[in-house]
């Protein structure tokens, strides 16, 4: 008992600290007595933990030290951390389940772990292990690959031809009832969609109208025996007017200097398309709209469908001699020329030779022109260029399965470089034909630096 009160004698002195002390020591004996019931057996744990901890902290601030101890003040403040640290390692009791979440999942996914570079415990010197590198496509995965991207949609496949063909057979009948006199053949659709080539989209065909000529009234004359000196064109000559003076041929009215004018049939005929046709008839008829392009040199038709749009070009043609003839004349103060087309016998050749060996030409042919179409650079060197340079390598080169696609693009690119260095391109049917005479030399520049950047890496034209 005396110990007592020398003890609360000394708190007193302290400026009445022992009295807060043994107040707060009373509440804390009311909680520890009272924590089972409201904080349950682990709360209770927790709060009495907590409790000691602080009180070990007073007693020391409280208690005397040692005068002749240096240490003891730092082992007070060790002892105090310690008794802290316990506070925080204490394990919080587990929160009470609530009726919504027994419907969650009871291991919740891990957040990512993003390491820190500075504190990577590999030493300096310790080999790293290099993560497998992405597998790189060859050339040939990547031709293949693009050219099933090319696809045209099935119902534009059925459905463009079978439109074309009732806008065919009205014109026809339209022809027959304003031009009885004139001899116009059947039309007919020609173009890569109705010849069975592969094709990249399906929004253009042909509409061909045959010029059916008297072979005893008319001739041919080559190109090369005219002032252009192009054996690519044809003049059509009217002959014997001595004895079949003007008048006996129903295509008279389209001489120009006893020649039959190219340019004279398409102007008769744009005004047709433009002016005497009711389109918006036709159309309504045909569940579409169709426009004639007024701007254009050429006999064009727009037609809109709520499922495709569609181009169609009409093109007057003269069969003669083995000759297919289009009234396409040159820009120019020459109108009576006509273009020699070998279209027929490209789509002809190649197939025939894709037969005969299971090749793939005509997949080699569709990949260089789907590139030409991406290419604006490229564009003129798309369509008939490109079909001559795979049949004059067809001639040196003879293996074209598939499994050898990428080596024949690859030759088909450097060929090109090379024909467009010289500035020349032999027709495949007729070798006196150049097919890049038409183009300017900027053209065939841009052509050929833009195939010579290629030839290193094919891959950039994908």
């Amino acid at each position: 008992m005396a110990a007592f009160w020398q003890q609360r004698g000394r708190r007193q002195e302290n400026g009445g600290l022992g009295s807060v002390i043994d107040g707060l020591g009373s509440v804390f004996d009311v909680l520890l007595a009272n924590a089972r019931l409201v904080l349950g057996v682990s709360g209770a744990a927790v709060l009495a933990i907590a409790t000691l901890a602080v009180k070990r902290l007073i007693d020391r601030a409280t208690s005397p030290r040692d005068e002749g101890d240096p240490k003891a003040e730092q082992k007070s403040l060790e002892d105090s951390w310690q008794d802290l640290a316990l506070i925080k390692t204490t394990p919080k009791p587990p929160k009470k389940q609530k009726r919504e979440d027994l419907s969650e999942p009871l291991l919740s996914p891990a957040r990512p772990v993003v390491p820190d570079p500075r504190s990577s415990s590999v030493p300096l010197g310790a080999p790293q292990v290099k993560s497998s590198p992405l597998r790189c496509l060859t050339l040939q995965e990547k031709l293949l690959s693009h050219s099933s991207q090319l696809a045209v949609p099935e119902f534009q496949v059925s459905l463009v031809p079978q439109l074309a063909r009732n806008i065919c057979s009205q014109l026809q009948n339209f022809l027959r009832s304003k031009f009885p006199e004139l001899p116009f053949g059947r039309l007919f659709l020609s173009g890569a969609l109705l010849d069975g080539l592969e094709v990249l989209a399906a929004d253009h065909v042909h509409l061909m109208l045959p010029v059916v000529l008297d072979a005893g009234l008319w001739s041919l004359i080559s190109g090369e025996d005219t002032v252009v000196r192009n054996p690519q064109y044809w003049m059509i000559k009217r002959i014997d007017l001595g004895y079949f003076p003007r008048g006996c041929s129903p295509w008279d009215r389209f001489i120009v200097g006893r020649y039959l004018s190219s340019s004279v049939l398409n102007e008769t005929l744009h005004k047709l398309l433009v002016a005497s046709i009711n389109w918006p008839a036709i159309g309504g008829l045909l569940g579409c709209a169709i426009h004639p392009v007024v701007a254009s040199r050429e006999l064009k038709l727009e037609v809109k469908h709520d499922q495709v749009d569609l181009n169609i070009t009409l093109f007057p043609v003269v069969e003669m001699d083995d000759k297919v003839l289009l009234a396409v004349p040159p820009e120019g103060l020459v109108e009576n020329l006509w273009l020699e087309s070998f279209y027929r016998a490209e789509v002809s050749r190649v197939k025939e030779l894709d037969a005969a060996d299971s090749g793939a030409r005509q997949l080699c042919l569709r990949i260089l022109n789907s590139v030409c179409k991406s290419q604006p650079r490229l564009h003129k060197l798309g369509g008939s260029p490109l079909t001559h340079i795979i049949l004059h390598l067809s001639d040196t080169a003879s293996d074209w399965a598939e499994e050898s696609l990428a080596d024949r693009f690859q030759q088909v690119l450097e060929e090109l470089v090379a024909s467009l260095e010289k500035g020349v391109l032999p027709s495949y049917f007729n070798p006196k034909i150049n097919l890049f005479s038409g183009l300017l030399e900027e053209e065939i520049d841009e052509m050929g630096f833009v195939l010579y950047r290629a030839i290193s890496e094919p891959e950039v034209l994908l």
